[in-house]
């Protein structure tokens, strides 16, 4: 069985395009869960209007699908809370040059 461990390890590789930031370490990774053959993540995106939404959402969908044993992974898109650069994790704003 796949687990919420291997789910977020997938995710460490997903980009948000205009950003050359992990999704995790952006902070827009709320919660994973995963039962039998199911994953569930819900997440956000740096703004509610981002254009790469469709794209971002695919690309999550489709790397966690590549775990053997899912069949199905649902990405729930929520804005509340409000994405914040305050969410981001230390070694995303390493990458991008902001202050600890």
């Amino acid at each position: 069985m796949v687990t919420k461990e291997q789910v977020m390890e997938v995710l460490y590789e997903c980009y948000d395009p205009e950003i050359p930031v992990n999704i995790v370490d952006l902070g827009l990774i709320y919660d994973v869960s995963v039962e039998q053959d199911s994953a569930l993540v819900t997440m956000t995106l740096t703004t509610p209007g981002c254009p790469m939404h469709s794209q971002i959402s695919a690309n999550v969908r489709e790397s966690i699908l590549k775990l053997e044993g899912l069949v199905d992974v649902e990405v729930k898109m929520v804005f509340d809370p409000r994405w914040t650069v305050e969410m981001i994790t230390p070694a995303g704003r390493e990458k991008l040059g902001l202050p600890q």
